[in-house]
């Protein structure tokens, strides 16, 4: 009787369906659906600005959610709808803990984001006004477009005319204080068919997706994605705290080197601990 008076747990992004918040709002003029994921989603997310490219931050789990999450967003017909990846589920990125930018998915094909409509989202977030409904996204048809495309890239020669990688226009910038990630339906859902399985092949427990050749955008995830969080912010309070400044000239470098004190001390690896008792 106990088991059944247990709240259930919020949709996994590893089951067909991702349960969304839905809000309205007026931005720049324009009418948006604003899409969020719950609160009681465990999934978590960073962005950065590194070698002329931005990248979003996350582990493996994070990028089945944002499969499913660009997967059902390419099959929405609402003009002005966004998805938003709001603070609740951002970290400070991995290496030097500096903040992260929320995310916002644009199906470029449908939806238009300006500038003043970006910078009017992001006065808002993070969002804590009650949210105007639910949206499930339906996502049955992604497990079968993973298996058709792999079934491409082992024998293409077999399956001519079943899947092939889509272009189009993509666009990935930081657009009033967001890190905005443009693609059109099918580019979302060529996306989403890698990210459903990145990882799976990972060297060095790290696995990532270009979203486009000619763009300076990529997903990169990591197998200790949260442990990396966790070591760069204890390396940047104790650089920031040693210096007195909050922002110098390299001290996103100190913070990097630093990290490895950190990490050694927080999680030695066997030879580690060994010399550390010689």
């Amino acid at each position: 009787m106990a088991a059944q008076n247990k709240r259930p747990r919020p949709a996994s992004a590893t089951h067909d369906m991702l349960k969304l918040h839905r809000r309205t709002m007026v931005l720049d003029g324009r009418v948006y659906t604003v899409l969020t994921l719950r609160p009681g989603s465990d999934f978590r997310f960073a962005t950065n600005r590194f070698h002329q490219t931005w990248h979003v931050l996350s582990d493996w789990r994070g990028s089945r959610a944002l499969a499913r999450l660009l997967w059902g967003l390419s099959y929405q017909r609402r003009p002005g709808t966004l998805v938003v990846i709001d603070p609740a589920h951002l970290d400070p990125n991995p290496f030097d803990a500096a903040p992260s930018d929320p995310i916002v998915l644009v199906p470029a094909e449908r939806t238009v984001f300006t500038q003043a409509a970006a910078t009017a989202l992001r006065r808002r977030l993070p969002l804590r006004d009650k949210s105007q409904g639910t949206v499930r996204f339906q996502t049955f048809g992604l497990g079968p477009a993973v298996a058709e495309a792999n079934a491409w890239r082992s024998e293409p020669q077999a399956h001519p005319h079943r899947w092939s990688p889509p272009t189009g226009w993509v666009r990935i910038e930081r657009v009033g204080g967001m890190l905005a990630i443009y693609g059109t339906a099918a580019q979302m859902q060529d996306w989403a068919i890698t990210l459903a399985t990145l990882g799976t092949y990972a060297h060095y427990d790290m696995d990532y997706l270009y979203l486009d050749e000619e763009v300076d955008g990529e997903v990169q995830i990591f197998r200790q994605y949260r442990r990396k969080v966790n070591i760069a912010r204890q390396a940047r309070t104790e650089v920031l705290a040693r210096t007195g400044a909050r922002s110098a000239l390299g001290i996103e470098s100190r913070i990097w080197s630093h990290g490895a004190t950190v990490r050694r001390r927080r999680y030695p690896t066997g030879d580690e601990k060994r010399t550390a008792t010689d």
